[in-house]
This record gives structure tokens, C-alpha cells and sequence, in this order.
């Protein structure tokens, strides 16, 4: 029993010229891209991103998007190269022996084994494959830092703009850009089992991960202040989109994995924490509730908490700040969003303990630290809400934004108070509110700022991640392409391209191929090794 699964978090980050708020978002993310992959990879040495087994159009309800249907939006497998008909795809052609050092680029893979990119009009930063929740919370602050230098990297180019970033969901003017989690899950669990259970749990987890936003609606059109940044724009219960009708439970059935073992469960409701002990929580409850539905069918307690309007519920929940509103549940009982969140809580509590006393196996720290705070945070939510403003954020903004109103009598309408909302999660450390707020000892840290630092550079060791960062960091040159599930090699002597899989994420681990990679000076030397079969990375 443990909250041990391998999942990571993508997060769209927001972001405005300075001087110039006019100024294009795509081409301002695809200069913070080229200006941070320039730091010490050149052009010529950057690899692609391999889309070749990607497939965002297959729905887990057991059926496949017709692609002139979808809303291109969706159309994420390297929509605009498509290769003709019996050509290989431009992002698996071998690269030109030089490019020019002044190419944009939009799509780098780092050596921490994440993916850089630009997607739509928002730099994106995926982080590399974790198992833990601490590890989640490390390799998202890693990109945090990625995003800072990017910047400041950026800023220091003569004619180039300055930017600021914002991680945060929403721009206050009607749009929502995502932070997207990913847990791999065995595939054997039925898809309505994930919806029964999930869907009370994403609706209601927001009173401890919610990041807190000013205004109500989706244009922010009502003065007030609510609970999440995304809950808003949720205006489905299931559904393929992520965009547009965004849906509690997203049913895009791309595993980045052996599709025949593992199913990817891709949550696009939750919001963009800056606080650590909410991303913490939120990975780690949605982990410990995805380890039960593997280990049997929905239990009794959690099927009875199904809601009457799931979505009605989600906008609800955001608004009531007393945490005292109640919820119709399908069977016409009403319970509150605590009440719903302590019964999950008391449920995996229970199945936890059950678990240790019949395998005589306790708990690692995590899922017991995960527990704890969890149930400590409910129940101090409930009769004391402002001792958790340490760790929840959003009443760590509420007491900042509750502290102008009394001082100057403000409104919620007020201007400054919007400023003061966007400058809460703004990554310059000398503009951010909560950057402010942690110097002062006032929110509690998961991880250490020094192992912040070496994971903006460095891999998990516990994954494929190991793998892909390491090839990447050590072959520059040689690698041509990459992605979730592959590695592509172009080696200066071969006559092909050479395809690496990657499709078990708990394989290429340090454990696995440190050794080999220690021993391999070059990527030809490396490959040749990579043919005994105990040594591959990937089936």
C-alpha cells in the first residue's frame, strides 16, 4: 500500500509583456523556449519531439475521435507535419548536418527529462516521470525555475521583450489555461469504476488544493473571491475535450505506456499551486484513491456519495468560502465538501490499515505523512480555518487580500486587489507575493530550495525520465528525437535512424542502466550495448 505510482504534472504557464501587453503570446513563449534552450544546447544538437505514438483522439470510453470532427485543439500529435501517406514524419527525419544558430525553436527536452514547449499561446513545462508525491512537488518547482530563467535569460538579449510569468489558470478575461496531472494506472480498472469514484473527489479536493482567484464566473464578472481558479470553466461531467466543455473526468486514453497494461488518467481540473503542501496533497490523495480502485471495485461508502449535478457542485463548492454549503447527492441526501472529502479520507484510512495488519506490511513515510495531513487539514478546515493558511492556498491569498480590504476599504471589485491576485503567483521572486510570504517563514516547504536546484538539472532516478535526461545531457548530438516512450538515435556512421522504446516507465532507471551509461563515452557505444536484452530501457 503506498502512494507510490508513476504520475507528473503539466503546467501551462501564464504570461504578459512587460511595457507591451499587446504583444503576441505565442511568439513571446516561443522566444522564452529558444532563449533558455540556448543556454547551453545549440541548435543543431536539439532533439525533436517524437509524436509518433501519440494519439489524443482515442477515447477510454472505447471509441476514436474522428479527426475532422475534433476541435484542433486536440490535435496535439504534431497537427501542422503531418507526414504524406508511406513518409516518415518529420520529427523521425534525420536532422540536417548544421541549422542556423538563430533558429526558434518551441520544443526542447531537458536533461531533468521533462518537455519544454509552447503549447497554443502559453509555454508549457511537463515534468519528467515521478513516483512520490514529494518527487511531483520537486520536479514541478523545477520547472518553476526553468520558467524564472527563461525570463531573465530572455531579457538580457538585445530588441528581445521583457516577460513576466504568472502560474496561475486564468487570465481574468474569460480564459483558462491548464494544469494537467497524470497518474498511470492498471488499465484493468474499469473506466466507470474511475468515474464513480473520481468525480466527488475532483469536485470537492479544492477546499485544501485550491489556489484561490478573485472575481466569480468565467470573465471574473461577479465581485468576490472563491476557492479554485479552474472551477469555473468546468462545464462537463466526462468528456474528451480540454479546452472547451473542459470535464471533470478527461477521458483522452493515450497511456504513454503499454496500452495493454496501463491506462493514463489525465486530471485537467485542478489548479496551479505555488504553495507546495497543495500539490503535495493533491498528488498524493488522488494517488492513494487510484492504488484502491486497483485493489477492488468502488467501495459502498464512496459509490453512495454520487452528486445530483456534478458540475453545478464544482462551481458551488469554489464559491463557498464557509465550507458549509451543501451538495445534493444523487440518492437525496446533502452533504458539505468536508463532509465528502472526510469520508474518502476515512475510507483510504481504513483500507491503508486493513492492508498493513493482513500483509504484516506497514506504510511507507509518505502515504502515513500523506494521511496525516490530509485528516489534519479537514478537520482544522473545519473548525479553524484560518491555522491552515500555512499550507492551503487558497486562504493563504484570502488573508493577504482580506488584510487591504480592511486597511484601505476595499471592495472586491477593486482594482488593486486584482493586481494583488496576479502578482501572488508572479515568478519573479522580487514582484511575488507568496515568494514574500515563504521568505518570511510564514508557508510551510515540502522540499529543500537545494534540491530544487539540482532537479532543474538533473532527472528522477526511479524512472525512464533517468533515461531520456541522461541521453539527452550526455549525447546531445546523437539524439534526434524523443518523447514519453522513445528515444531516437542518429548516429553519424549508421545508415538509420535507431529507435530506442521506452513503453515500462519503471524501467531505464539508474538502477537499471547507470552503470551502462557510466561505461558508454559515446551514443554508438551506448546502443551497442543497449542489445543485450536485460539492458533495454523499454518493452
Amino acid at each position: 500500500m503506498s502512494v507510490r505510482r508513476v504520475m507528473g504534472i503539466e503546467t501551462e504557464y501564464g504570461l504578459l509583456g512587460v511595457g507591451n501587453p499587446g504583444a503576441n503570446p505565442m511568439l513571446m513563449s516561443a522566444q522564452l523556449v529558444t532563449a533558455y534552450a540556448n543556454e547551453g544546447m545549440p541548435v543543431a544538437a536539439r532533439a525533436r519531439w517524437d509524436y509518433q505514438d501519440e494519439d489524443p483522439l482515442c477515447d477510454a470510453r472505447g471509441f476514436r475521435r474522428d479527426r475532422a470532427d475534433a476541435d484542433p485543439s486536440l490535435l496535439t500529435d504534431d497537427p501542422l507535419h503531418p507526414a504524406p501517406e508511406g513518409q516518415t514524419p518529420i520529427s523521425l527525419r534525420r536532422r540536417p548536418a548544421t541549422a542556423p544558430e538563430t533558429a526558434t525553436v518551441a520544443n526542447v527536452i531537458l536533461p531533468n527529462g521533462a518537455r519544454y514547449y509552447v503549447d497554443h499561446a502559453h509555454p508549457e513545462y511537463s515534468s519528467p516521470e515521478v513516483t512520490t508525491p514529494r518527487d511531483a512537488v520537486l520536479w514541478d518547482r523545477a520547472g518553476e525555475q526553468v520558467l524564472l530563467r527563461s525570463s531573465r535569460l530572455l531579457a538580457q538579449i538585445a530588441g528581445m521583450p521583457e516577460v513576466a510569468l504568472y502560474k496561475n489558470n486564468t487570465d481574468g478575461k474569460g480564459a483558462s489555461y491548464g494544469t494537467h496531472e497524470n497518474y498511470l494506472l492498471d488499465r484493468a480498472v474499469p473506466f466507470e469504476d474511475i468515474v464513480t469514484a473520481l468525480t466527488p473527489f475532483l469536485v470537492t479536493r479544492q477546499v485544501f488544493c485550491g489556489a484561490g482567484r478573485l472575481g466569480r464566473g468565467q470573465r471574473g464578472q461577479s465581485p468576490g473571491y472563491q476557492i479554485s481558479q479552474r472551477a469555473d470553466f468546468i462545464e462537463a461531467e466526462v468528456g474528451l475535450e480540454t479546452t472547451l466543455r473542459r470535464p471533470i473526468i478527461n477521458t483522452r486514453d493515450e497511456p504513454h505506456a503499454q496500452a495493454s497494461r496501463y491506462r493514463r488518467l489525465h486530471v485537467i481540473v485542478g489548479d496551479a499551486n505555488v504553495l507546495e503542501v497543495s500539490t503535495y496533497l493533491k498528488v498524493g490523495t488522488t494517488a492513494l484513491l487510484l492504488w484502491l480502485l486497483e485493489h477492488g471495485s468502488v467501495p459502498l461508502e464512496l459509490a453512495a456519495l454520487r452528486l445530483a449535478d456534478p458540475v453545478g457542485a464544482a462551481h458551488e463548492v469554489s464559491h463557498d468560502l464557509d465550507l458549509t454549503r451543501e451538495l445534493e447527492l444523487e440518492d437525496g441526501r446533502a452533504m458539505t465538501a468536508l463532509e465528502i472529502q472526510r469520508a474518502y479520507c476515512q475510507v483510504l484510512t481504513t483500507a491503508v490499515r486493513a492492508h498493513a495488519e493482513r500483509t504484516g506490511i506497514a506504510p511507507d513515510q509518505q502515504t502515513t505523512d500523506v494521511l496525516s495531513r490530509w485528516a489534519d487539514l479537514l478537520h482544522r478546515l473545519g473548525s479553524d480555518p484560518s491555522s491552515c493558511a500555512r499550507e492551503v492556498e487558497w486562504l493563504a491569498k484570502l488573508r493577504v487580500l482580506e488584510a487591504m480590504r480592511r486597511r484601505d476599504g476595499l471592495g472586491w471589485d477593486s482594482p488593486r486587489l486584482a493586481a494583488t491576485d496576479l502578482q501572488w503567483s508572479d515568478l519573479r521572486p522580487e514582484r511575488s507575493i507568496y515568494a514574500t510570504l515563504l521568505n518570511a517563514g510564514a508557508i510551510d516547504r515540502i522540499v529543500a530550495e537545494e534540491d530544487v536546484e539540482h532537479a532543474v538539472q538533473h532527472p528522477p532516478q526511479d524512472t525512464r525520465a533517468y533515461f531520456r535526461g541522461e541521453a539527452i545531457r550526455r549525447y546531445p548530438d546523437a539524439v534526434a528525437a524523443a518523447s514519453w516512450d522513445a528515444i531516437t538515435f542518429d548516429i553519424e556512421d549508421s545508415p538509420a535512424l535507431q529507435r530506442v522504446p521506452m513503453s515500462d516507465p519503471l524501467r531505464g532507471t539508474r538502477e537499471h542502466l547507470g552503470t551502462l551509461l557510466e561505461n558508454s563515452p559515446d551514443a554508438a557505444s551506448l546502443l551497442a550495448a543497449l542489445t543485450t536484452p536485460d539492458r533495454r530501457p523499454g518493452t
